[in-house]
């Protein structure tokens, strides 16, 4: 029988929360598997990141782009039909169960509506809500917890939508009543109910640590003050940073916090993932239990990641290392002979899991997949599936309004903001500078590696179909256009 394939995703999760003592259990998975330490989304958006997640095809070539709340824009949402995913690959010959948060959009409908479906969807948000309803439980969040924001709607008239801030509090009516409890428990029921005849595919689809930064007890006061150590960069809005981040959310939401608030919200976040790790923990105690632990391949990731006051920022939807880079850590089944504890510290995205799981459980795709399969890095051969660029995209969060482009080749990272028709440069040398302060944008001895980074991408973009065109970077020209002016 093939093996059992778990895959437990996180949403909003920072690279660095990890490793920190309050994720005993997700650490376990990465103790007893590989690391890869650099894995990037391909959007740090969370329906196009999974729509890239799941099909292993860049958002331009998939056709989720944005995450289609607005009506006009909806088209750009939806993964494209006849794109292959995970459920679809593999519900036939697996049991397949879902639990949590379905944000994999389908052109024709949801994927869970599908009248073909073979998985058995146990939890979603829907059912969530329909959980409190009945229940006469309020949400988490609420007016307090969220902040009136700008959005441009079909590149034509701006309306104000209202998005997630960064205010924190304690969510009165319990933890048996949260989100991610609730997954928890009907994931941990999915595993119950499994048929043995067959091998068990479970996505477990956390919501945790994405806001509102409302939270339940213990966890509320699970992280103290002194626990809480802030990245340099928090709070601070870095010489050389894109202006353009003021006219998206993360710059609207972030520039009104002082770091003190930023620690804070710090001190709750933490809280929201040790949460997420006992949900985690619960999900592995359950595969224990019934003795398929060790013949599972588990992996666990996240969507993208969080800014939380890195750059004076918030939420993600930008091209900086705390809202792109993402944990990946993958654990074999015991008899598949890969060693335990690998840390791997090159580039890789999220578009290479598919590939790698197709090549390790023998599926076949009829998508063109823009990612390449890790198993030969996994077996300790340097191929040619590291020498490569990779690329992230971001065309707007409701709707097509703010876009992001970005190539990161080795080291180094070239970011491009583009709001209408004004175009900011932004690279950044990862190994020297993981926080991303000093924009070598304004450093005329970088001008060929900017040039180059910035030929690539719009030869990126071009060939998989980019709604967009980048012409020709100028540094000269960049430069004498805005050093004259400061962020501080």
């Amino acid at each position: 029988m093939k093996p059992h394939v778990v895959i437990i995703m996180a949403d909003q999760l920072r690279y660095d929360a990890l490793g920190r003592g309050f994720t005993p259990e997700i650490d376990s998975i990465g103790k007893e598997g590989a690391r890869f330490e650099r894995a990037y989304t391909s959007c740090p958006l969370c329906v196009p990141a999974r729509g890239g997640f799941f099909t292993g095809m860049c958002p331009n070539k998939n056709g989720s782009l944005i995450n289609p709340w607005e009506k006009a824009d909806k088209r750009y949402g939806d993964v494209r039909q006849g794109v292959d995913n995970l459920y679809t690959l593999m519900e036939r010959e697996w049991d397949s169960v879902h639990s949590g948060k379905q944000h994999l959009f389908t052109e024709g409908g949801k994927l869970e509506d599908r009248p073909d479906s073979l998985t058995r969807w146990c939890s979603t948000e829907k059912t969530y809500r329909q959980y409190l309803a009945e229940n006469g439980k309020p949400a988490p969040g609420g007016e307090r917890f969220r902040t009136h924001v700008p959005e441009m709607v079909d590149g034509k008239a701006t309306k104000v939508s209202s998005y997630s801030n960064a205010e924190t509090g304690c969510y009165e009516p319990g933890e048996k009543w949260y989100f991610d409890v609730y997954f928890a428990d009907k994931a941990v029921e999915g595993i119950q109910k499994r048929d043995p005849a067959k091998p068990l595919l479970l996505n477990a689809m956390f919501l945790a640590p994405h806001p509102p930064l409302q939270i339940p007890e213990p966890w509320y006061g699970k992280v103290g003050k002194a626990e809480v150590e802030l990245p340099d960069n928090v709070g601070v809005y870095c010489e050389h940073q894109s202006p353009l981040q003021m006219y998206n959310l993360t710059g609207v939401v972030g520039a009104g916090y002082s770091r003190e608030h930023w620690a804070e919200a710090w001190r709750v976040y933490l809280g929201l993932v040790s949460m997420l790790d006992r949900c985690v923990g619960r999900v592995l105690d359950e595969l224990k239990r019934q003795g398929i632990y060790d013949e599972s391949l588990i992996m666990f990731t996240s969507d993208h990641g969080e800014m939380l006051g890195s750059h004076a920022l918030f939420q993600k939807m930008c091209m900086y290392e705390e809202s792109v880079r993402t944990p990946v850590y993958v654990k074999f089944p015991a008899s598949s002979g890969l060693h335990k504890g690998a840390v791997c510290q090159e580039p890789v995205s999220h578009l290479d899991i598919l590939p790698t799981l197709c090549d390790y459980l023998g599926l076949c795709t009829g998508n063109d997949m823009d990612g390449q399969s890790l198993m030969p890095l996994l077996h300790g051969e340097k191929t040619g599936v590291l020498e490569r660029d990779l690329f992230i995209q971001y065309d707007g969060n409701g709707s097509r309004s703010n876009f992001q482009r970005c190539v990161v080749s080795g080291n180094y990272k070239l970011i491009a903001d583009i709001f209408k028709d004004e175009i900011y440069y932004e690279l950044y040398d990862l190994e020297k500078d993981v926080q991303e302060m000093d924009n070598l944008m304004f450093q005329e001895e970088y001008d060929g590696r900017a040039c180059a980074m910035a030929e690539a991408l719009a030869r990126h973009m071009k060939d998989t179909g980019d709604l967009l065109t980048l012409p020709e970077l100028r540094p000269k020209e960049f430069r004498e256009k805005y050093e004259e002016f400061s962020n501080q």
